[in-house]
C-alpha cells in the first residue's frame, strides 16, 4: 500500500535557492568584484542576496578552497558601513547570526532587551539549542549564564524559560484553553490584581504558535512586557510571542520612524530582513502594507539609497 505524502508547508520566505547555482563560478565572480580597481559593490550585493543561505556556506567554502582566504575577512576591509553589516550578516549561518545578536546585545553600556526577546520568542525549540551550542563555541561562555548575569527579576526568569522549554509544535487551537490563557494575559498585561508570574511565563513559553495568537485575540488581548511585571528589567512594548513578531509594526516604528530626534536605526531592519528572508518575510512585507497602506519597499527606496538599498529590496522580494 503506497503511503500518501504530506504536502509540504507553503513557503512564506523571500530569498530562495538561486538555479543552476555554481558555487564555484560565484566564488570566481566575488574574487573579481574584490581586487578590482574600483571594488563591484554592486556585483557583490547581487550575488549575496540572490543566494539562500545554504548556497552562500558553500560559496564560502569553495572561495577559501580556490583562494586560501576567508571570503568574509576579504570582504571586510572592502565594504563600508550598512552596505558591510548586511553582507556579513547574509555570510553567517542562522544559527551563528542569532549568536551574534544575543552576543551583541548582551555586551556593552546596557543590555539590549528587545533582541534578547525578538530571538529568543521566535526561534523553535531545536534552532534555540543550536544557538547556545554556537555561542558557546564563538563566545566561550554559556548563554544562559550571560543572561542571568545581563537582565534580572522575573525577565531573566522568562528568558530561561525560552531557552530550556520545549514550545508545543501542534497546530491545532484549543479554544477553550485559549480563552483561559487569554484572561490570565490579559491581566498580566494591565496589571489587574496579582499576576502569577510563573503561569503568565508557562504560558507564553510553551503554547504552539497558533495557540498563543489566538489567545492573543480572545476579548483582543494586548500582552506587554512592561517593567511593572519585570521588576523593571524587561523592555517596554514588545510581545513575548511566537511566529512573526509583529515585524511589520517593528520595522515601521524602529526603523521609518524617527527616535526620539536621533534619526532612524538600521541594525533592526538588516536584523530583520536578514533573519526572516527564509522563514516569513513575504507575510511580513504583505501585512506592512495592509498595516500602513504603502510597502515596505516604497519605504526602503524613500529611507536609504546606493548598493545598500538594492540588498535590501532584493531580500524583500518582488514589490
Amino acid at each position: 500500500m503506497k503511503v500518501k505524502e504530506k504536502p509540504k508547508p507553503k513557503y512564506y520566505g523571500t530569498v530562495t535557492p538561486y538555479p543552476n547555482f555554481n558555487a564555484s563560478s560565484d566564488a570566481s565572480i566575488l574574487q573579481s568584484a574584490i581586487e578590482s580597481k574600483k571594488v563591484d559593490e554592486d556585483v557583490i550585493g547581487a550575488i549575496l542576496a540572490k543566494r539562500n543561505n545554504e548556497q552562500r556556506q558553500k560559496i564560502k567554502a569553495v572561495y577559501e578552497s580556490s583562494f586560501g582566504k576567508n571570503l568574509v575577512e576579504s570582504l571586510k576591509p572592502v565594504l563600508r558601513s550598512h552596505l558591510e553589516d548586511v553582507v556579513l550578516a547574509l555570510l553567517m549561518p542562522p544559527a551563528q547570526f542569532d549568536a551574534y545578536l544575543l552576543r551583541r546585545a548582551t555586551q556593552g553600556l546596557g543590555t539590549d532587551e528587545d533582541v534578547l526577546v525578538e530571538v529568543l520568542a521566535t526561534r523553535s525549540y531545536a534552532e534555540i539549542q543550536e544557538i547556545k551550542k554556537v555561542f558557546k563555541q564563538e563566545y566561550q561562555k554559556e548563554l544562559e549564564e550571560v543572561i542571568k548575569e545581563e537582565t534580572g527579576g522575573d525577565f531573566t526568569t522568562a528568558l530561561l524559560a525560552m531557552l530550556n522549554t520545549k514550545r508545543d509544535q501542534n497546530t491545532v487551537v484549543d479554544m477553550e484553553l485559549a480563552k483561559r490563557d487569554a484572561k490570565i494575559l490579559f491581566e498580566a498585561g494591565e496589571g489587574i490584581g496579582k499576576a502569577n508570574v510563573s503561569t503568565f511565563i508557562n504560558i507564553l513559553t510553551t503554547r504552539s504558535g497558533p495557540q498563543l495568537s489566538k489567545s492573543e485575540s480572545q476579548e483582543s488581548v494586548d500582552c506587554w512586557v512592561s517593567p511593572g511585571q519585570t521588576g523593571g528589567a524587561a523592555p517596554t512594548g514588545d510581545r513575548v510571542t511566537p511566529g512573526n513578531q509583529n515585524f511589520q509594526l517593528k520595522l515601521h516604528l524602529v526603523h521609518f520612524l524617527p527616535y526620539q530626534g536621533h534619526g532612524t536605526s538600521d541594525q533592526p531592519l538588516i536584523r530583520i530582513l536578514v533573519s526572516r528572508s527564509e522563514v516569513d518575510l513575504q507575510k511580513v512585507v504583505e501585512e506592512y502594507r495592509a498595516m500602513f497602506e504603502r510597502t515596505l519597499h516604497e519605504d526602503i527606496l524613500n529611507d536609504t539609497k546606493g548598493h545598500y538599498q538594492k540588498v535590501l529590496l532584493a531580500l524583500c522580494g518582488p514589490s
